[in-house]
């Protein structure tokens, strides 16, 4: 199983569809993205939110990032983004 194919599809495994390529302007600067279709769900529905495009809220990622590279540094942000909700007590 190598990289995406460039041609934006999402890339064939064992199981089936695992990564979804995409091409983003981030800083006035293209660059491309490989994520699994869930991670884009839930960064679609963060970004509205938050009220930006998901290329915005991947500028903030990017520029935010500490040496990761982009599509690893989007998952660890949305693990942590689940985990903040999760800290809330239940209320009962």
């Amino acid at each position: 199983m190598g990289p995406a194919r460039g041609h934006g599809g999402p890339q064939q495994g064992i199981a089936g569809p695992f990564l979804e390529k995409r091409s983003l302007s981030i800083a006035g600067h293209r660059t491309s993205l490989s994520l699994e279709p869930e991670f884009w769900v839930a960064l679609a529905a963060l970004a509205a939110r938050r009220g930006l495009s998901v290329a915005g809220l991947v500028g903030e990622i990017d520029q935010a990032r500490k040496g990761a590279n982009l599509s690893s540094a989007v998952r660890v942000f949305l693990l942590a983004e689940a985990g903040r909700g999760m800290e809330t007590p239940p209320t009962t």
